[in-house]
């Protein structure tokens, strides 16, 4: 549970120093009256209970994959649950890369937001210092990114006390507020956020837009399941829950109790509830909190993209294993680089976290609507739920959801089209990737023998054979992978012993050893070796040879050699794809890492045969 309360929660436990001001934005609140303070303080708790208690904490976390949660193992799980129709099983394919995308656009806005409205803390306790705000944050940032490489496990176990005591110390001023004004907890009855949509719509529905900003980080609960359980994630949730709305009702009490401060230029609600005394220690435990809010973020960055390119999704690219114990902990260079520049971009842009609130709210309710898509699959498909019952729950949400959505979506010129193009571009390179490899793999089927046909072809030549074995990579099982053709085509000769590998990458998140090797022999001196993976695992081909034996004998020892393929791709006009995506398709194939280094084949045993392929 300590765990939980550092990693888990850190995101929407920061929520407090950016949400409450937000909803009082002049902008769409332009008069902060009792009525409207007491229906924000309702629409925040009840946002809190349905979307965070009843759907992800409730429903969602027991939408488990063998364990593991968040948009790709989802993804794989309503994959797996509608394989046998094709036309939902596209739809929801759509729909979970969708909910990824906007991931990564959480992703990138979440560091900015939260440390700048950490450090805006310094001009609640000197107006000199408001200069100071955006090159302090960027040097946090700057030296959180940079120190990835070295990996998070030495600091990690600090996380939670320092969560601990950030939540006990949120909920301990706002306490104080609440009993200098104990009427703000009526706030909590639904009649006033039911009052405040009927009474004033326009207002409600233009407040719904900062509101949402309380439920941020929710994704995080699914997403980190697989590292702390779902019960204690569960129960820590309720004292979360508890601290925040203790906040939440303190900083409505001080606007309440000094209604003039909302008219100050760096009014801040969650600064002012700390006494002066002891305002900059706040700053700085704000600060740290939300560094390892940030750190949550990066590190899942790391994980979804790692499932991301096991599924077929996104091209190889280098990873890096920060712990010699724990195989979740990795380091993408890539994406950590990409993240930290898109990072000093949107700080550079918006400049304050009131700028970046309005992109916040698109990413956040639109990977919410995903989920609840993606869930309500499994509610029909896997528990078997009664379908008025499931129709009932997917409505109710959908409508919840689609409404704090649209709400956002008018605030697309001041700041919501950056998740939106975030996304996009994301989309456009997942879906260009996934069809190019469906193509590449149709292309290469043509020019390509059948396996049976070729060893009976093998047998009746009596091929001259060298000494050694030759481990072909062989992702088309009935087909002979083209190295091995090319091989015997220009050279003449074939090893003594071939082995066809094939790497599979299943919809389960981890698979037990027993699982894992598969070994057959289909003729005299030649093998299939089938490995296989979850989708949350690491490939480490040189580790899992050992296992790799037939009556007795390793398959694949000291004096193998691999064959891998490097394909070129030649775009051309026709069937296939745009000719532009065929043109970004030969672009991320020629920039995908190396199969070699992505299986940890070991090194100088690899001989890469190439051919171009039109597409």
């Amino acid at each position: 549970m300590l765990g939980a309360l550092g990693i888990v929660y850190g995101d929407i436990g920061t929520s407090p120093l950016y949400a409450f001001k937000e909803s009082l934005n002049p902008e769409h609140l332009p008069d902060a009256a009792v009525d409207s303070i007491f229906g924000i303080v309702s629409m925040m708790f009840w946002l809190l209970m349905l979307i965070v208690t009843i759907k992800y904490v409730c429903i969602v976390l027991w939408a488990d994959n063998r364990g593991e949660g968040g948009d790709f193992a989802l993804l794989a799980l309503n994959l797996k649950l509608t394989a046998l129709r094709p036309w939902l099983h596209y739809i929801i394919g759509l729909i979970g890369i969708t909910g990824g995308c906007l991931f990564y656009a959480d992703a990138t806005i979440t560091p900015a937001i939260s440390v700048l409205s950490a450090v805006e803390g310094l001009g609640v306790y000197y107006h000199g210092l408001e200069s100071y705000v955006i090159p302090f944050s960027l040097t946090i940032l700057i030296f959180l990114f940079c120190i990835q490489r070295f990996g998070t496990g030495k600091v990690g176990y600090l996380f939670g006390p320092i969560m601990l005591m950030w939540f006990s110390s949120i909920a301990f001023f706002g306490l104080l507020s609440i009993l200098q004004y104990p009427q703000v907890i009526m706030g909590l009855s639904p009649v006033y956020a039911l009052a405040f949509i009927f009474n004033h719509p326009v207002l409600a529905f233009y407040a719904g837009g900062a509101v949402v900003l309380v439920v941020t980080g929710a994704e995080a609960l699914y997403a980190d399941m697989g590292h702390f359980g779902r019960k204690p994630m569960q129960y820590t949730w309720f004292f979360v829950f508890v601290c925040l709305m203790m906040n939440y009702l303190g900083q409505a009490a001080l606007v309440l109790r000094v209604p003039e401060i909302t008219h100050l230029e760096n009014f801040n609600p969650f600064f002012m509830l700390v006494p002066e005394h002891l305002l900059l220690p706040m700053v700085g435990l704000a600060t740290l909190a939300t560094v390892i809010a940030s750190q949550a973020t990066i590190s899942g960055a790391y994980s979804v993209t790692r499932q991301a390119i096991q599924l077929g999704y996104l091209p190889r690219m280098k990873i890096v294993h920060t712990s010699q114990k724990q195989m979740g902990q990795i380091y993408m260079p890539l994406v950590n680089w990409l993240m930290l520049t898109a990072v000093i971009f949107v700080i550079a842009l918006f400049q304050t976290s009131s700028g970046l609130a309005a992109a916040y709210g698109i990413a956040v309710t639109g990977a919410m609507l995903t989920t609840t898509f993606a869930v309500t699959v499994v509610m029909l498909r896997k528990w078997h739920w009664h379908p008025l019952l499931v129709a009932g729950i997917f409505l109710f949400f959908l409508t919840l959801e689609g409404a704090l959505f649209t709400s956002n979506i008018l605030k697309i010129y001041s700041g919501g089209w950056l998740p939106v193009l975030v996304a996009l571009g994301l989309f456009t390179l997942l879906t260009t990737w996934f069809r190019g490899q469906r193509i590449l793999t149709e292309a290469m089927s043509h020019r390509s023998e059948k396996l049976r046909d070729f060893i009976e072809q093998m047998v009746k030549e009596n091929y001259r054979r060298v000494p050694g074995t030759a481990v072909y990579m062989n992702s088309r099982k009935h087909l002979v992978p083209e190295p091995l053709l090319l091989n015997l085509k220009h050279n003449k000769v074939l090893h003594e012993k071939i082995v066809l590998l094939t790497v599979s990458v299943t919809n389960e998140p981890k698979l037990s050893d027993h699982e894992r090797v598969d070994v057959q022999e289909l003729a005299t001196d030649i093998y299939r070796v089938i490995l296989r993976y979850g989708f949350m695992e690491e490939p480490n081909l040189d580790q899992t040879f050992k296992a790799c034996q037939f009556d007795g004998q390793v398959l694949i020892g000291e004096d193998a050699t691999f064959f891998l393929g490097r394909e070129s791709i030649v775009p051309t006009p026709g069937s296939g794809m745009a000719i532009w995506r065929e043109h970004l398709y030969a672009w991320m194939k020629r920039n995908a890492g190396s199969a070699a280094d992505f299986y940890s084949v070991p090194t100088g045993k690899v001989m890469e045969i190439g051919g171009q392929y039109e597409i």
